[in-house]
């Protein structure tokens, strides 16, 4: 359950940006900064919670869905380029993809989602007087557990199934190792970082995983839209374009150097 006070708050501070940038109502402004900001599955929990909360229209939640959904800049920065790939020289450079790439597909997709709405339906901030709610606070904090155990029990199971599954024959394999990483984010980027490719080749790989953010975190992402109408099929195959799209920035950006 979201704290309709603190929606409203944040939203009219990032609204005259990211409103415009992105053609999105002021809730909808709310849940672009959670999904780059927090990462997996936090921007698809929060879209998913003010379609049924129905203070975004589901046409605009299924836009928002499709490149709002990220992996956190901290877990990008610090695990996966200082710790994984052990060159922080190249922090600012996948920052930039990281960044660009969702806003470049989202003007893409917008014209997919919005052609019929020229400016998104109002966000709508209803049952909030404003107080203090103990009742506010107690469902706060059971969705808040709901959620991380959630994310956690799929990062265990994928993780288990990732282990299973490398005792595989096929598992030693380029090929096979390649395909295995992509099921679940942290494990696959050392996976691929370790694989016998030229550099050039492994930080593309990297970075389209961290863009499509692997099987797991579609799992995860499955699990915050129950209820809301939203699909999963189609985030799938934005994701994945957003992987490719990543992959090959990334490999421009490292020949580039």
């Amino acid at each position: 359950m979201l704290r309709t006070s603190l929606i409203r708050h944040i939203s009219r501070l990032v609204y005259p940006v990211l409103g415009p940038l992105f053609s999105v109502s002021p809730g909808g402004c709310f849940a672009v900064l959670t999904g780059f900001l927090c990462g997996y599955p936090m921007g698809a929990k929060v879209t998913a919670d003010l379609v049924r909360d129905r203070r975004i229209s589901s046409r605009e939640g299924a836009y928002l869905l499709s490149f709002c959904n990220n992996t956190s800049p901290g877990f990008m920065a610090g695990f996966v380029v200082c710790q994984t790939i052990g060159d922080p020289s190249l922090v600012f450079g996948s920052m930039i993809i990281f960044l660009l790439v969702p806003v470049v597909l989202s003007f893409a997709f917008c014209r997919i989602y919005l052609k019929k709405e020229t400016h998104p339906a109002p966000t709508v901030f209803h049952g909030d007087n404003g107080r203090f709610s103990m009742d506010v606070l107690d469902l706060s904090i059971m969705d808040s557990f709901e959620t991380i155990t959630k994310i956690g029990g799929y990062i265990i199971v994928f993780s288990v199934f990732l282990e299973l599954a490398c005792k595989l024959p096929f598992a030693g394999t380029l090929p096979g190792r390649l395909l295995l990483s992509f099921l679940e984010i942290t494990n696959g980027v050392v996976m691929l970082e370790t694989l016998p490719l030229p550099f050039s080749l492994r930080y593309a790989c990297i970075m389209g995983l961290c863009a499509f953010g692997g099987f797991c975190a579609g799992a995860q992402t499955n699990g915050m839209l129950n209820g809301s109408g939203l699909k999963i099929t189609p985030y799938i195959a934005e994701k994945l374009a957003a992987g490719a799209a990543a992959s090959l920035m990334a490999y421009l950006y490292i020949q580039i150097l």
